[in-house]
Protein backbone atom coordinates (compact mmCIF):
# COMPACT_ATOMS: atom_id res chain seq x y z
CA UNK A 1 0.00 0.00 0.00
CA UNK A 2 1.09 3.33 -0.72
CA UNK A 3 2.30 5.91 1.95
CA UNK A 4 -0.71 8.11 0.77
CA UNK A 5 -3.55 5.06 0.68
CA UNK A 6 -1.88 4.02 4.76
CA UNK A 7 -2.55 8.01 5.93
CA UNK A 8 -5.50 7.76 3.86
CA UNK A 9 -7.23 4.52 5.99
CA UNK A 10 -5.61 6.47 9.39
CA UNK A 11 -7.31 9.66 9.33
CA UNK A 12 -9.83 9.73 11.86
CA UNK A 13 -13.69 10.62 11.25
CA UNK A 14 -14.96 13.28 13.97
CA UNK A 15 -18.79 14.30 14.70
CA UNK A 16 -18.78 17.79 16.06
CA UNK A 17 -22.22 18.47 18.35
CA UNK A 18 -22.56 22.29 18.50
CA UNK A 19 -25.81 24.80 17.94
CA UNK A 20 -23.87 28.15 17.70
CA UNK A 21 -22.59 27.90 14.34
CA UNK A 22 -19.35 30.14 14.90
CA UNK A 23 -18.31 27.73 17.70
CA UNK A 24 -18.83 24.92 15.71
CA UNK A 25 -17.20 26.12 12.84
CA UNK A 26 -13.63 27.04 15.10
CA UNK A 27 -14.29 23.36 15.99
CA UNK A 28 -14.29 21.93 13.16
CA UNK A 29 -11.43 24.13 11.66
CA UNK A 30 -9.33 22.83 14.66
CA UNK A 31 -10.23 19.38 14.60
CA UNK A 32 -9.91 19.02 11.21
CA UNK A 33 -6.24 18.35 11.47
CA UNK A 34 -6.80 15.17 12.99
CA UNK A 35 -8.99 14.14 10.66
CA UNK A 36 -12.62 14.45 8.89
CA UNK A 37 -15.53 16.55 10.29
CA UNK A 38 -18.80 16.00 10.80
CA UNK A 39 -21.25 18.43 12.21
CA UNK A 40 -24.64 18.70 13.98
CA UNK A 41 -26.65 21.42 15.01
CA UNK A 42 -27.90 19.28 18.60
CA UNK A 43 -28.32 15.59 19.90
CA UNK A 44 -31.47 14.62 18.04
CA UNK A 45 -29.04 15.54 14.57
CA UNK A 46 -26.02 13.79 15.78
CA UNK A 47 -28.11 10.66 17.22
CA UNK A 48 -29.38 10.47 13.26
CA UNK A 49 -26.17 10.92 11.77
CA UNK A 50 -25.17 8.05 14.50
CA UNK A 51 -27.12 5.47 13.44
CA UNK A 52 -25.81 5.91 9.65
CA UNK A 53 -22.36 4.00 8.77
CA UNK A 54 -19.50 4.16 9.21
CA UNK A 55 -20.00 5.57 12.62
CA UNK A 56 -17.58 8.40 13.88
CA UNK A 57 -14.00 7.72 15.77
CA UNK A 58 -14.69 10.65 18.16
CA UNK A 59 -17.70 12.70 19.00
CA UNK A 60 -17.13 16.57 20.16
CA UNK A 61 -20.02 17.78 22.17
CA UNK A 62 -21.49 21.14 23.68
CA UNK A 63 -23.67 20.43 26.60
CA UNK A 64 -26.06 22.93 26.31
CA UNK A 65 -27.76 22.50 22.99
CA UNK A 66 -31.74 22.97 22.19
CA UNK A 67 -33.85 19.59 20.93
CA UNK A 68 -31.19 17.48 22.83
CA UNK A 69 -28.33 18.44 25.13
CA UNK A 70 -25.06 16.68 25.18
CA UNK A 71 -25.61 14.66 27.94
CA UNK A 72 -28.48 13.22 26.83
CA UNK A 73 -26.59 12.31 23.40
CA UNK A 74 -23.87 10.82 25.55
CA UNK A 75 -26.79 8.47 27.81
CA UNK A 76 -28.09 7.48 24.43
CA UNK A 77 -25.03 6.41 22.97
CA UNK A 78 -23.94 4.73 25.74
CA UNK A 79 -27.19 2.46 25.57
CA UNK A 80 -26.32 1.37 22.18
CA UNK A 81 -23.44 -1.43 21.45
CA UNK A 82 -22.59 -0.23 18.41
CA UNK A 83 -22.18 3.63 19.52
CA UNK A 84 -21.44 2.69 23.22
CA UNK A 85 -17.51 2.50 22.17
CA UNK A 86 -17.34 5.70 20.53
CA UNK A 87 -15.24 8.22 22.54
CA UNK A 88 -17.38 11.56 23.76
CA UNK A 89 -15.55 14.57 24.43
CA UNK A 90 -17.94 17.47 26.29
CA UNK A 91 -16.88 20.65 25.46
CA UNK A 92 -18.99 23.48 27.54
CA UNK A 93 -19.60 26.42 29.76
CA UNK A 94 -20.92 24.60 32.25
CA UNK A 95 -17.34 24.17 34.30
CA UNK A 96 -18.07 23.30 37.78
CA UNK A 97 -16.96 20.04 39.45
CA UNK A 98 -20.84 18.82 39.79
CA UNK A 99 -20.47 19.31 35.81
CA UNK A 100 -17.24 17.85 35.10
CA UNK A 101 -18.48 14.96 37.03
CA UNK A 102 -21.62 14.64 35.84
CA UNK A 103 -20.24 14.68 31.68
CA UNK A 104 -18.04 11.97 32.63
CA UNK A 105 -20.37 9.37 34.92
CA UNK A 106 -22.34 9.40 31.92
CA UNK A 107 -19.49 8.35 29.49
CA UNK A 108 -17.55 11.14 28.16
CA UNK A 109 -14.13 10.81 27.97
CA UNK A 110 -12.78 13.94 28.38
CA UNK A 111 -14.24 17.67 29.58
CA UNK A 112 -12.90 20.95 27.94
CA UNK A 113 -14.63 24.09 29.01
CA UNK A 114 -15.42 27.23 27.27
CA UNK A 115 -13.69 29.16 26.37
CA UNK A 116 -11.09 27.19 25.17
CA UNK A 117 -7.40 26.66 23.95
CA UNK A 118 -7.15 25.33 20.36
CA UNK A 119 -3.71 23.09 21.60
CA UNK A 120 -5.68 21.84 25.24
CA UNK A 121 -8.57 21.02 22.52
CA UNK A 122 -6.32 19.19 20.15
CA UNK A 123 -4.39 17.30 22.91
CA UNK A 124 -7.81 16.13 24.59
CA UNK A 125 -9.22 15.06 21.08
CA UNK A 126 -5.78 13.69 20.20
CA UNK A 127 -5.92 11.26 23.49
CA UNK A 128 -9.46 10.40 22.97
CA UNK A 129 -8.61 9.13 19.73
CA UNK A 130 -5.65 7.15 20.80
CA UNK A 131 -3.31 9.01 19.09
CA UNK A 132 0.06 10.45 20.12
CA UNK A 133 0.80 12.77 16.77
Amino acid sequence: MTKAGRAELERKRILVVEDEDDVRRLVVRILSTLGECEEARNGADALARLQQQPTPDLVVSDVMMPVMDGLTLVRRMKAEPHLARIPVLLLTAKNTPRDVVAGINVGARHYVTKPFKSEELLDKARRALGSTR
